[in-house]
């Protein structure tokens, strides 16, 4: 107990500083959030990464909390899809060459001795598809961190309950290291998680929450892994059903995700992230419950049933073909154009306000 104490506030003191450590290198590498009218360099995910690899690996190297069968694997995999960000993030890689690297790593963490061959490959599916959708998920300030540090969180309750210590530090300690870089990726953000960080916290949450269930009722499993990530599941349909209802190819950015549509609906960029942070505690903890036994399939249905009408009611917000003017960065009198590939300025004689604010495409 005051071992995880210990390294969860090592693991948050110095995520919070090497973050702004590494933004000279960034900017010469040019990893940047392009998605900004400002230069928000991209390396929150190189400090979650190294930090909860470091902090991770000394109590299993020191034999303080030994991480346990499987887990050191899955946190070198989860290094290797970091790498596989960070290239994303400096190069600007195929959105297909980021799935299959994600997809191979995952195969190699599935414990197939307990899942099957058929639910091993199914999990090494949705292990796949969570860390794509939560890489998406790092489209608005604050949301990514905000819902991996809840997530973590409860897979970290669920590790606690079965008395896995190894995965429950890792996730305390992914935790913290997500809490470090949010104080700066906190809207207007500095610093940004980018592929990199985003695919590294999706991958391990979702990873982590695969072997805790290994073994359980695979009806039963699909519940408690969909309400531990209710919120991420849900922009992940959000965004595919509405790309595909207007035919539009689901590579191509828009501002179609939860955070975008509830900007509209009038909330802040800081009330959007809390607001699904919310949602993300109420899944956990319906997850966490049903894991523990204290709930039944009544309670994961219930998340799904909310989840769908969320997805629903959210699909009638407008979002395709309006233009965005006068985001943060920009003088007043100014109106950007989005065109394709690249940004073009215009001045205008009035200035207006974006409800989008705070909030980037992809």
């Amino acid at each position: 107990m005051l071992y995880g104490i210990t390294a969860a506030a090592t693991a948050f003191l110095l995520s919070a500083a090497l973050a702004v450590l590494l933004r000279g290198p960034a900017l010469r590498l040019g990893a940047l959030d392009r998605r900004q009218p400002r230069e928000v360099p991209l390396t929150g995910g190189p400090a979650v990464v190294l930090v909860t690899a470091a902090v991770a690996g000394a109590g299993h190297g020191t034999g303080v909390v030994p991480l346990g069968d499987g887990v050191g694997g899955l946190l070198a995999a989860g290094a290797a899809v970091a790498l596989l960000g960070l290239a994303a993030d400096v190069w600007r890689l195929r959105g297909r060459v980021l799935v299959a690297g994600t997809a191979v790593a995952a195969a190699l963490v599935v414990p197939y001795e307990d899942t099957g061959a058929v639910g091993g490959i199914l999990a090494a599916a949705w292990i796949t598809a969570l860390a794509a959708a939560f890489r998406g998920l790092d489209h608005a300030d604050g949301v990514a961190g905000t819902v991996g540090v809840v997530t973590a969180f409860g897979v970290g309750a669920c590790a606690a309950a079965e008395m896995r210590d190894g995965v429950a530090v890792l996730m305390s300690v992914l935790a913290a290291a997500l809490t470090g870089v949010l104080l700066h990726n906190w809207h207007p953000a500095r610093i940004a998680l980018g592929a990199g960080g985003s695919l590294f916290a999706g991958f391990v949450l979702a990873s982590a929450a695969v072997l805790l269930r290994a073994g359980h009722g695979a009806g039963s499993s699909a519940g408690v892994l969909f309400a531990l990530t209710a919120v991420v599941a849900a922009d992940a349909v959000l965004v595919v059903v509405s790309r595909r209802s207007v035919r539009r190819p689901l590579s191509r950015s828009g501002p179609d995700h939860l955070a975008h549509r509830l900007r509209r609906l009038g909330l802040t960029a800081q009330g959007a992230a809390v607001l699904l942070g919310a949602g993300a505690f109420a899944g956990v903890l319906a997850g966490v419950l049903a894991h523990t036994g204290w709930a039944g399939a009544g309670t994961l249905l219930a998340v799904g049933a909310v989840a769908a009408a969320a997805v629903i009611a959210l699909l009638r917000v407008p979002v395709y073909g309006i233009r965005r003017t006068a985001p943060a960065g920009v003088f007043p009198g100014q109106r950007l154009l989005a065109c394709k590939e690249r940004i073009r300025v215009e001045p205008s004689p009035l200035r207006s306000v974006d409800p989008g604010q705070g909030v980037r495409h992809t």
